[in-house]
């Protein structure tokens, strides 16, 4: 189970505006599940966001959308051994 309690304000702040850089290189449709994905697997990877905030756009597009392809949502996990480039 996911707890959200752990993410932050600012946390939340920095994730937006990796959705709204990654938006500009390709379309994401749901951004609030976007959110909500990398928020997922930031609790569980604890994501550099900073740092993939500034990612060139092959790492950030890399981190994000393999994220979202591989968010088990039942339980919070990344499936298909995905280990994003910016966890610690």
């Amino acid at each position: 189970m996911i707890d959200w309690k752990k993410i932050t304000s600012e946390e939340t702040r920095i994730i937006r505006k990796i959705i709204k850089r990654t938006d500009k290189l390709l379309p994401i449709k749901d951004h609030m599940s976007a959110q909500m994905d990398i928020e997922a697997a930031h609790i569980e990877h604890k994501i550099k966001l900073e740092e993939l905030l500034k990612a060139d756009r092959f790492n950030l597009a890399h981190d994000v959308f393999g994220i979202m392809r591989n968010m088990n949502r039942s339980t919070g996990k990344l499936d298909n051994c995905f280990v994003p480039r910016y966890s610690k």
